[in-house]
């Protein structure tokens, strides 16, 4: 009896306090709307919108601040639950099937990542990420997913998105990723660095050239960078593409998660409008079909 006292007590607590602290993280994340006030009307990407990113020994960060012109009424409901989640993490290159599992508190979304090209499943590695919704009200939201281990030795993935409305017909997101790296990966993205992702940069801005044009941020900085606005870049896309028919929906998507990473060739070019379709139109029916465990 004292035990199951003891358990309703916690949870009455938990209640009670649970409104109280979604008003502070959304007063926060007002917070830091008003704190970006410059940098979203002033940046290089000339929309409402800022990358950060932070390495610290082998944990790397990259975080998108971001005004959407959607109202919270959208945006809320559709970041919700992990069939949405798929259908937007998709979108992303790497990300080769993605799958749901459990309820409510035991959710696992279960990604399958891999290459750059179309592959069979099993060439993938999977990344089972335990979901959370911790906060969901009328001004706030806050989806949270974390996996301990994912290729070679990284670990500590988290994935975690924010929301609050900003006036009837916007909102504002902040969307971070992060994940810790060890010495087979360090070695790993050496080698990578070295050979095919020698040329490649991030999106902040360190320097400039001796012709006076910007130096971009390269190294792990610069892959957290990429694989962070190529994560945001799908949760526009999938917002952006609601208001289409059910049936154009996932194409629109498609196209227009392609159209957006070609706004920065720089940083996100890695194939042709064409065979980026052809790759996803097959891993999205792959998906549908429940392949992907």
């Amino acid at each position: 009896m004292k035990t199951s006292w003891g358990r309703t007590l916690a949870l009455t607590i938990a209640l009670a306090f649970a409104p109280l602290a979604q008003a502070q993280d959304a007063a926060a994340l007002r917070a830091k709307h008003e704190s970006l006030r410059e940098k979203l009307a002033n940046n290089p990407f000339h929309r409402p919108l800022v990358l950060e990113s932070t390495q610290n020994s082998g944990d790397l960060r990259g975080e998108v601040y971001a005004i959407v012109e959607q109202p919270f009424t959208v945006v809320g409901p559709a970041l919700q639950g992990m069939d949405h989640w798929c259908e937007l993490l998709i979108l992303h290159l790497n990300v080769k099937g993605c799958s749901s599992a459990g309820k409510p508190p035991s959710e696992v979304l279960s990604l399958v990542v891999g290459r750059k090209f179309d592959q069979p499943l099993d060439d993938g590695y999977k990344v089972a990420f335990a979901y959370s919704m911790p906060a969901s009200s009328d001004d706030y939201l806050r989806i949270q997913m974390a996996a301990e281990n994912g290729p070679l030795s990284t670990r500590n993935y988290r994935l975690a998105l924010e929301a609050v409305p900003l006036d009837d017909k916007r909102s504002f997101i902040h969307m971070s990723y992060s994940y810790a790296y060890g010495t087979a990966a360090r070695l790993a993205m050496q080698a990578y660095l070295a050979t095919a992702g020698r040329d490649k940069v991030g999106f902040s801005v360190v320097g400039k050239t001796e012709d006076g044009k910007p130096l971009h941020i390269d190294g792990v900085r610069g892959v957290v960078e990429r694989n962070t606005m190529r994560y945001y870049l799908a949760i526009e896309a999938y917002l952006g593409s609601l208001a289409a028919a059910p049936n154009e929906q996932q194409e629109k998507r498609l196209r227009d998660w392609f159209a957006a990473t070609e706004r920065h060739t720089l940083q996100l070019h890695e194939m042709e409008r064409d065979e980026y379709l052809k790759m996803k139109r097959s891993e999205v029916q792959r998906q549908k079909a429940g392949a992907v465990r």
